[in-house]
C-alpha cells in the first residue's frame, strides 16, 4: 500500500539559474508550486511525485525581467499557465517527464535524501534536494539577442535546483 506524502511549502522552493550575457548567472524563483508523493513506504522505493508549478509565480526580484519572462517570448503564462513533472522513478536521481510551454521531454535530476524526522508537532517529515540542467530550446523556449563582441544574451542551459519537504499523510 502506497503512503501519500504531501508538499510543505513553507519549507520547499524551486529556484532556477542562467548564464547572462556570457558573464555572471542570474537566478529565479517560482513562488507557487505544488507537489504530491507516493512511496511503497518510508524507505521511498517505487516512488511518485507530481508536480505543477505556476509559471504566472515566477520572480526574479526584477519587475521588468519578470514580465518579460511570462510574455510570449519565454512561458506564455496565458497559454501555459503551469509546468509539470511527473516521475517514473526515484534513486540517487528522478527521472521524469517535464512539459514546459506545451512541451514534453524526459528529464533526469539528481536527488539527495535529507532523511526523515518527526517535528515537535508530531509530524512525520521527509527531506529532498535536487539539481539538474534542461536545454530551453528544448521547450521551445528559443527567444535571445546576439552581442556585439560574440555571444548570446541568455544561455541556453538552465540550472535547476529544489529543496522539498514533504508531510506524511
Amino acid at each position: 500500500m502506497a503512503t501519500k506524502w504531501n508538499l510543505d511549502p513553507t519549507h520547499s522552493e524551486i529556484t532556477f539559474r542562467v548564464r547572462h550575457m556570457m558573464i555572471s548567472n542570474v537566478k529565479g524563483s517560482f513562488t507557487n508550486f505544488t507537489a504530491d508523493l507516493e512511496a511503497e513506504d518510508d524507505t521511498f522505493k517505487n516512488v511518485t511525485v507530481k508536480t505543477t508549478i505556476h509559471t504566472d509565480s515566477v520572480s526574479t526580484n526584477n519587475t521588468d525581467r519578470d514580465n518579460h519572462l511570462k510574455s510570449e517570448e519565454f512561458f506564455n503564462v496565458a497559454t501555459h499557465p503551469t509546468i509539470t513533472f511527473e516521475s517514473n522513478s526515484l534513486n540517487s536521481e528522478v527521472t521524469g517527464n517535464l512539459t514546459i510551454n506545451g512541451v514534453t521531454k524526459p528529464v533526469k535530476l539528481d536527488v539527495e535524501f535529507g532523511g526523515i524526522n518527526v517535528d515537535p508537532w508530531g509530524q512525520t517529515k521527509a527531506g529532498f534536494s535536487f539539481e539538474g540542467k534542461v536545454k530551453r530550446s528544448d521547450f521551445g523556449l528559443n527567444w535571445n539577442a546576439a552581442l556585439e563582441a560574440g555571444g548570446v544574451m541568455v544561455s541556453d542551459d538552465v540550472r535547476i535546483y529544489g529543496e522539498l519537504q514533504f508531510v506524511k499523510a
